[in-house]
């Protein structure tokens, strides 16, 4: 719909021939603005919606960009063959897309009815009637659920999960796309496999879940935080080793019932 193409945004980066965020080949379109202040999150460039000075290997770069969907949708295009061959296509991810509900839309409904696949890097994080106006055009949702303690989620998100618990269910009952859970595995937050059991147990109890992710914590944002004048609060934190990993899929495993589980996607 040309009105759709017209619908402008605000991004900080578009990554092509990617092999993750989805299947096949995709590009990905990284939304700015979120809800969130994660205290491990690798893109703290995307956390605020305004246009920011961030220094770069000694040089101030530019974080965000206003485009229409068409100017987008131009780079999106360009890997098409990749696509057909993979069944690859579009991702959106963030920040958290769903901060710019109009945009996502505009571009997921443009994406699908040029026939390509689409999918949401997402935490749920808004009204589900947000969420419900963007599912008809999703073909897969790539949902974060960090933790199920409400309290110890607010102490290392910044916000309560209810919300987006509440979404999660409702998403899955939907039976609309592709649903899969993806846990950041944090040393400090959610790295005991009583936690991961318990996400794993929810995530059963859902309907049309395609497969659980564990995604290992990584400190390559931390030079980020440095070129944004901000303190990074995890630099002590060391990723958890392989072993640790497969002790918590183990986990992950015998709470999921029939939910297929790996470690990264």
């Amino acid at each position: 719909m040309e009105k759709d193409l017209q619908t402008r945004g605000r991004i900080f980066d578009i990554q092509r021939y990617s092999i993750h965020d989805g299947n096949g080949i995709r590009t990905i379109v990284f939304l700015k603005g979120c809800v969130l202040r994660c205290r491990w999150c690798c893109n703290p460039e995307s956390q605020r919606y305004e246009i920011e000075t961030m220094t770069v290997q000694g040089k101030p770069k530019t974080i965000g960009q206003d485009v229409t969907v068409a100017e987008v949708m131009e780079t999106v295009e360009k890997d098409r063959p990749y696509y057909r061959r993979t069944g690859g296509g579009l991702t959106l991810s963030g920040g958290e897309s769903l901060c710019q509900p109009d945009f996502a839309l505009a571009l997921l409904r443009t994406a699908k009815l040029r026939g390509l696949t689409t999918a949401l890097e997402s935490m749920g994080c808004a009204k589900y009637e947000v969420i419900a106006k963007i599912l008809p055009w999703l073909d897969q949702y790539l949902l974060d659920i960090k933790h199920m303690n409400p309290a110890k989620h607010k102490e290392f998100t910044g916000s309560s999960n209810e919300l987006m618990l509440e979404n999660a269910k409702k998403i899955a009952d939907s039976g609309l796309t592709e649903l899969s859970i993806r846990v950041p595995v944090i040393p400090t937050f959610n790295d005991t496999p009583e936690e991961i059991r318990a996400i794993a147990r929810y995530t059963a109890a859902l309907k049309n879940v395609k497969r659980l992710h564990l995604l290992p914590y990584h400190r390559l944002g931390q030079d980020k935080y440095e070129g944004l004048g901000r303190e990074y609060s995890m630099k002590e934190i060391l990723p958890p080793g392989n072993e640790q990993m497969e002790r918590l899929l183990d986990a992950a495993r015998s709470a999921a019932g029939g939910v297929e589980c790996q470690i990264g996607g």
